[in-house]
């Protein structure tokens, strides 16, 4: 797939963008290159690539690393326990309008 200078012409207009020549040129270029790459990745044969949900499942096998993955990878999150204490009425000390703990702001639809 190519583009034309008619193409950028109509890209800009509806997306109500104007572009002096050279930035229109720069444009088609960068499109144009851009295309010819995804063309490119097409022609690669994935007939034997079995399609993956993780990048990880393409690893051969993970025992060797870590022995708990031998199923695949498991992600190690953190506990979800609080680090902080709460802080809301220090934080909102500065704030113009308060109301139980919560922030007001100006109304700004009528």
């Amino acid at each position: 797939m190519s583009l034309t200078p008619t193409d950028i012409q109509r890209l800009a207009q509806l997306s109500r963008l104007s572009f002096d020549q050279p930035a229109r040129q720069r444009l088609l270029e960068g499109l144009n290159n851009f295309f010819a790459i995804v063309e490119q990745m097409r022609q690669v044969d994935t007939s034997g690539v079995v399609p993956m949900a993780h990048p990880i499942d393409a690893m051969p096998d993970l025992a060797a690393y870590a022995p708990s993955a031998s199923q695949g990878m498991t992600l190690r999150l953190r506990e979800d326990v609080t680090s902080e204490p709460n802080q809301r009425t220090a934080n909102q000390r500065s704030a113009p309008a308060v109301d139980r703990g919560l922030f007001l702001v100006p109304k700004v639809i009528e």
